[in-house]
């Protein structure tokens, strides 16, 4: 199985994109491709770029990347309660390519922030609004206090009732690939 696994900061040092890896670095026998939305930046959508441009080769490969994978990982960061601006517009363009940005893929939403709330709104905003735009949300989980949760030095979460957590809604996706990639050898 291949992850696809990214944080929604165009950080270069996201804390979101950090749990993204980590947590897709925990389903055996997966490879993972992680990748920076800040390589995926564009002008800000608007109806009159996208008559000027069409469709950006950044959304496009963008794009390519979730339907080279067989499962995505998203951590969600949050700006003043929302979305980042960077994620926004990337998810903008992209989906003028095709509505179902996630293409039916199983994924798993995170998000974490250094403050208790975890960026708890920004996830239940994706959660409640992914299956409109085609992701098969299998599990989602919030990370409060992230400097406080997660060892940077040892790379990993500290908490074990987060990690708990977390490695549950990570088998998850597992066993979801499982069975589908055995239902795909039966019917061949």
């Amino acid at each position: 199985m291949k992850i696809l696994a990214f944080g929604t900061s165009n950080n270069e040092v996201s804390i979101n994109r950090t749990l993204a890896v980590y947590a897709a670095s925990l389903v055996q026998d997966a490879t993972l491709e992680a990748i920076n939305i800040h390589d995926y930046e564009m002008p800000i959508f608007s109806d009159a770029r996208e008559n000027e441009l069409g469709q950006p080769p950044q959304a496009r490969a963008f794009f390519a990347k979730i339907t080279e994978a067989d499962a995505i990982v998203i951590a969600f960061a949050e700006h003043n309660g929302s979305y980042s601006a960077a994620w926004k517009n990337l998810f903008d363009w992209t989906s003028r390519i095709n509505r179902h940005v996630f293409q039916q893929k199983p994924a798993v939403f995170l998000a974490t922030s250094p403050g208790p709330g975890g960026a708890a709104n920004v996830l239940a905003s994706a959660v409640n609004s992914a299956s409109h735009f085609g992701a098969n949300v299998l599990a989602s989980m919030s990370l409060p206090s992230f400097h406080e949760n997660f060892d940077l030095e040892v790379g990993q979460l500290s908490s074990p009732v987060h990690a708990l957590k977390l490695q549950q809604a990570m088998d998850r996706l597992g066993e979801v690939h499982a069975r589908s990639s055995q239902t795909s050898r039966k019917v061949a």
